[in-house]
């Protein structure tokens, strides 16, 4: 790109402010009616629910920010292409991509997309797409290479499922082609896609793996999405829930950026709420099975002790383990005796317990828990670089 283009994409960054969610809604909406074939790859609960517009829009917002020097999101676009790989993203699928981007701008900005604007786009696009073809090449190569390892979706047989609480069941998945599968680090997910009845076409879906790696399953953790007023229950998870031991699933290879490095030494602080409990089970898990026993705390938040997935488990892990301290918050304590404390979680009231030198924060849950528990973090005097999270569904927070 040249400078003028540069100068260009810099000044539609007021547009995308005010007008982007409708330029990005048109986009898509113009994309899955002359490709319908994408919605086997799209996520169509977060397309209804405007997430996914949210999340592109503030991608795009980013680039055009920062196009002088992209490299500034090189942490936020490998993240993007774990996605992509996951959901086994072909190079072609850009092309598609960026003529449906190009045409909504020219037909959204109408006589305000003067053919210079568009060429500055055009090479954006393009310059960004091979930057993430290019990330992607290595992590399908990386993938594939591994032992166990594979590109795209493989199929995988439902040999186990457990419920672990009112509302998440544990499913164990093994080969059906009964090879050698891929390790993971604690904290990786891998997405899995299954055809939906209602939609007439496949849905997938990335879950976290809530177990140690191991040489013979894969095992992920769904709770049961229940809508709530205008909000529809969740189709794939209910679709999950309703599977029995048997049944066959695709299932990508794992993937992701938040993880534990299950080779270092340093001390882990984790903090969870709900569903954002599976992540974590893995990094325990792990941190149990390696030499070292890293020193861990472990903050877990849910409504009540019925949706409280692996709390035997967990309670077990603490009592057996000096290396592991637990607090469990219940937002409804029960009548039964419990060592849970009331309310939601509040890291300040116990700085005492996290604070630990050179220690790595972990937190995984609802946004909006997320948020709170990462300024908290600022707030005692964690370091950013510190403080890693995972959001499930699209990538809305940017608080690093």
């Amino acid at each position: 790109m040249n400078t003028i283009q540069k100068e260009l994409i810099k000044a539609t960054v007021p547009i995308l402010k005010s007008n982007g969610n409708d330029l990005i809604a048109y986009f898509y909406q113009r994309m899955l009616k002359n490709n319908p074939e994408l919605k086997n790859i799209f996520n169509m609960a977060n397309q209804a629910s405007g997430k996914q517009q949210n999340a592109l829009t503030g991608a795009v917002l980013a680039y055009a920010e920062n196009i002088e020097n992209p490299s500034v999101l090189i942490n936020v676009l490998k993240s993007i292409g774990n996605k992509h790989v996951s959901l086994n993203i072909a190079p072609e699928q850009y092309d598609i991509v960026g003529s449906h981007l190009i045409g909504s701008i020219k037909e959204v900005l109408g006589d305000l997309a003067t053919v210079e604007l568009i060429e500055a786009w055009t090479c954006a696009y393009q310059e960004l797409a091979q930057i993430m073809i290019g990330l992607e090449a290595e992590m399908y190569q990386k993938a594939s290479n591994k032992k166990g390892g594979w590109k795209g979706w493989r199929n995988f047989i439902i040999s186990k499922i457990v419920e672990e609480s009112d509302e998440i069941k544990s499913f164990y998945l093994k080969p059906e082609d009964n090879k050698d599968i891929a390790d993971f680090y604690p904290g990786q997910y891998i997405s899995v896609s299954t055809f939906i009845p209602e939609l007439g076409h496949k849905q997938p879906r990335q879950y976290s793996l809530s177990s140690a790696s191991n040489n013979e399953f894969y095992r992920i953790s769904v709770k049961k999405e229940k809508g709530i007023n205008s909000t529809p229950n969740g189709i794939v998870s209910n679709t999950l829930h309703n599977k029995k031991e048997g049944d066959s699933i695709e299932v990508s290879a794992p993937a992701g950026v938040f993880y534990a490095d299950p080779d270092s030494k340093t001390p882990l602080v984790l903090v969870s709420g709900g569903v954002g409990i599976t992540p974590m089970m893995s990094m325990i898990e792990t941190n149990k099975n390696s030499l070292q026993k890293n020193r861990t705390v472990w903050i877990h938040s849910c409504r009540n002790e019925n949706v409280h997935a692996f709390k035997e488990t967990i309670q077990e892990l603490n009592d057996e383990n000096t290396w592991l301290t637990s607090f469990v918050f219940y937002e409804t304590l029960p009548e039964s005796e419990t060592n849970a404390i009331e309310g939601r979680v509040n890291l300040l009231e116990i700085k005492e317990e996290i604070l630990i030198k050179d220690a790595k924060y972990y937190i995984c849950g609802p946004a909006l828990f997320i948020k709170v528990q990462y300024q908290s973090l600022v707030e005692l005097g964690v370091n950013k670089e510190n403080i890693l999270y995972e959001e499930f569904g699209p990538q809305l927070l940017s608080l690093n």
